[in-house]
């Protein structure tokens, strides 16, 4: 098993009586919320508690895209991937991802990433999404063509990757006549690919292709969804593409907390995972799912695994028993995160170790703990 340390960067300062008058903390909150001197302070200790976590030894430290929200204050990962890539020495630097769909020179985004990799020395994994339906909204694209639009763009920057340029492009959505990236990326033929989703049949059938084979990623989904979802790439790798997909292949997100006991950690986790959970991803359907964004056998699928998620009035017990967190003594988080490999056969764990609120110094705790009394007996 492989463990790579996620972090959101939420707005921690945030009013969480805000849903007295708002439905969300994405899109319709108002950005009179953000004070910007908490911000500067904020993105700083966000940057430190990543550097520890490269110190620590984890595998991997994860930055990702969202926007217009206070779930998560990087609206452009590149600028934190960049800091990381001269401020880390041996972890992976993981963009998860990039929203494709959204930009309309996705040469912009091969270019961005061969840069990150560049300064790294080859430690990027590059990240592709289609976005969340918040991100539809807030840029105005048309969700109806997300999956073509995500497709094309990704073969777009492929081929910048590893064709000698220039050459031209002729898509449905992207037209260049001069592809030439430079710089080209630093591992070849070109950076690992991770796609992270909701569990769309569409993009798990696609990110299992042979020539693909990319690792999927499962966020905040009951583990019980997780297994269904990975059971599906086995499945249509199997089935549709006659190869049998390995746990490399496949990786889950999950906010963890360690204390020394399991008293300590649920007292220290309780209030802020569930503001995690009940405040800062509060979001109604249509934000999550708009019209088009994806059929209408997967968007009930995706709906299914984030009622959970969606709905509100979470508390830490319910959360633990669906396995939407997982909290406790070294021990006890071991042997769940032991239980869920065994289960299911996943290799990455994404450990989403600072959630809602939780303040500099429990998220410096959680790190060691989990770095130094669970990862080596898992690994």
């Amino acid at each position: 098993m492989k463990f790579y340390y996620f972090g959101l960067m939420p707005y921690g300062p945030l009013d969480l009586d805000y849903d007295k008058k708002y439905s969300s903390a994405s899109l319709v909150l108002p950005n009179s919320y953000f004070n910007p001197k908490e911000g500067n302070k904020l993105y700083r200790r966000y940057l430190d508690e990543l550097e520890l976590a490269d110190a620590l030894g984890y595998d991997g430290v994860c930055v990702n895209e969202h926007h217009q929200t206070a779930y998560g204050l990087m609206p452009s990962p590149g600028v934190i991937a960049g800091a990381l890539a001269r401020t880390t020495t041996q972890a992976k630097i993981a963009v998860l991802g990039r929203a494709l769909p959204l930009v309309n020179n996705p040469l912009t985004i091969a270019e961005e990433y061969a840069m990150i990799d560049n300064i790294s020395g080859g430690r990027l994994i590059s990240g592709f999404v289609r976005g969340i339906g918040v991100e539809y909204h807030a840029t105005g694209v048309n969700p109806a063509f997300s999956l073509e639009r995500f497709q094309e763009a990704h073969d777009l920057i492929i081929e910048a990757w590893t064709k000698t340029g220039p050459f031209p492009f002729e898509g449905d959505h992207y037209h260049f006549e001069y592809v030439n990236t430079w710089p080209r990326p630093f591992q070849q033929p070109h950076p690992p690919v991770w796609i992270p989703s909701q569990g769309s049949e569409e993009t798990i059938r696609w990110a299992s292709e042979p020539t693909r084979k990319y690792v999927y990623l499962n966020t905040y989904s009951p583990f019980e969804a997780v297994s269904t979802f990975f059971q599906m790439y086995r499945d249509i790798a199997e089935k549709e593409w006659n190869y049998e997909a390995s746990g490399e292949q496949l990786g889950w997100a999950v906010p963890i907390y360690v204390g020394e006991t399991d008293e300590i950690a649920l007292k220290e986790a309780k209030p802020h995972i569930e503001a995690f959970y009940n405040k800062f991803l509060r979001m109604t359907n249509e934000m999550l799912l708009p019209p088009g964004y994806t059929t209408l056998k997967s968007m009930k699928k995706i709906a299914e695994a984030k009622r959970e998620m969606l709905s509100g009035g979470r508390e830490i017990s319910r959360l633990m028993d669906n396995r939407m967190f997982i909290c406790g003594s070294p021990n006890t988080v071991q042997e769940i995160l032991g239980e869920c490999h065994d289960q299911v056969g996943l290799e990455h764990i994404v450990c989403t170790l600072q959630f809602g609120t939780l303040p500099h110094e429990l998220t410096v705790k959680n790190l060691e703990l989990f770095s130094k009394e669970v990862m080596p007996q898992l690994r």
